[in-house]
């Protein structure tokens, strides 16, 4: 697509001007407030509700609340993205998506507080999921949208800082407001705090009418089905970030009952672990994400990174599956954290840049994040078959640690960035 010169095609123009460290600040704010809504629940209130509602089927409730969440997400995503890509708002095209899903997020959370039997909580994470999902997916496109990709891999790294502040932000919030209604109400009251700055000076960039595609629904549907044969490098980049997340949630999912049922933790003392174990390994990502996207972006590299990192999170899981005591749970928060630090900065900013298409980059991000997100249908699927036939958490994170070998590997198929 050819993308005009001037005002009208700034919408659609690859961004050449150095980024506003201000309008950097903004963003790290909304995403640490999104991160911790979504991780807060993820990690300690939504398996401490699945305890309360039904102590006795505590892991099958846990999975299906996560799992119908990361399906609502997987659908809404790629949709949210898509229908910002067209929004012609004087607000901006990313925007008034941001500014939903913070007010669908805050309902959604409210609504979680006072959920009281599975159904209600399926509802209500599900509504979190396609709430928060649509501030998720405006954010994300806004990158590629105002940040040139000689700092891609630097902004990426503050993100992915920012990311791993909200989850430890809100593991902190969950494991310490003393009660499973309060860290929902309090994170709600996070989310709106946070997103406000961005929301009020988000330099968005307005989408012109006569730049916007007719709406047929045939191709706009259609759309959502990326060619591999066509783009086969987005389709490298789909298939190794989904092996990569999908080992990282297996681990994730089951941390707090893996604490209690392997290390043989206390259950209060294991609440408080899992927020220690974020904390540590949010300090290394925190390094990590922000000298590897850096590191990334001064030599143009981008695949050797993410294939080192990858190879070094899979290390982490190795331990975790063999090693099931507390200092060694310890040591593989830290090994993880400086894994996963880098490879989520730098697998960003090389996905930026094998999109198809500068008039689609919320859709086309929206259909990367379902590699996100499907792990977490999968994940709970594949975890809960493991323990009930008794394989415990040795084999569970065994194969957590092979699927991200070969997510690690395979960045070597992707063939137009270095």
């Amino acid at each position: 697509m050819n993308t005009p010169a001037g005002p009208l095609g700034r919408a659609l123009a690859e961004p050449t001007a150095p980024v506003s460290k201000l309008w950097v600040l903004w963003l790290v704010l909304a995403v640490v407030g999104l991160w911790s809504s979504f991780f807060g629940p993820i990690q300690v209130l939504l398996a401490q509700q699945a305890e309360a509602v039904a102590p006795d089927h505590k892991e099958a409730v846990l999975s299906l609340v996560t799992g119908v969440g990361a399906a609502v997400s997987m659908v809404c995503t790629p949709l949210w993205g898509a229908f910002s890509d067209r929004t012609t708002s004087r607000l901006g095209r990313r925007l008034p998506w941001v500014a939903g899903g913070v007010v669908g997020g805050v309902i959604a959370l409210a609504l979680l507080s006072r959920a009281d039997s599975v159904w209600s909580m399926v509802l209500a994470w599900a509504l979190a999921q396609g709430s928060l999902n649509a501030m998720f997916a405006a954010i994300v496109a806004t990158v590629p949208d105002q940040v040139p990709a000689r700092e891609r891999g630097a902004v990426g790294g503050v993100v992915s800082i920012a990311q791993t502040l909200g989850v430890i932000g809100g593991t902190g919030i969950a494991a310490a407001t003393g009660g499973v209604a309060a860290g929902y109400l309090t994170l709600a009251g996070a989310l709106v705090l946070t997103t406000l700055p961005y929301v009020l000076d988000s330099r968005d960039i307005r989408l012109p009418r006569e730049l916007r595609p007719e709406l047929r629904w045939g191709p706009f549907l259609r759309g959502f089905w990326i060619s591999p044969r066509e783009h086969p490098d987005f389709a490298w980049a789909w298939i190794t970030r989904f092996l990569m997340i999908f080992g990282n949630a297996l681990l994730i999912l089951y941390l707090l009952y893996y604490l209690k049922d392997a290390v043989g933790l206390a259950a209060d003392r294991a609440e408080d672990g899992v927020f220690l174990l974020t904390a540590v390994y949010g300090a290394c990502t925190v390094v990590t994400a922000f000298l590897g996207g850096l590191w990334s972006d001064r030599t143009g590299k981008r695949k050797a990174f993410v294939t080192g990192a990858g190879l070094i999170a899979a290390g982490a899981l190795l331990l975790f599956a063999f090693v099931p005591t507390w200092p060694a749970a310890f040591a593989g928060a830290i090994v993880l954290g400086i894994g996963f630090g880098a490879y989520t900065a730098v697998d960003f900013a090389l996905i930026t840049q094998v999109l198809p298409g500068a008039g689609a980059r919320g859709k086309d991000l929206g259909v990367i994040n379902i590699a996100n997100t499907l792990p977490q249908v999968l994940a709970p699927v594949l975890a809960a078959g493991v323990i009930a036939l008794g394989l415990g958490y040795t084999v569970l994170y065994s194969l957590a640690a092979v699927v991200s070998v070969l997510g690690s590997i395979l960045v070597g198929r992707i063939k137009s960035v270095a």
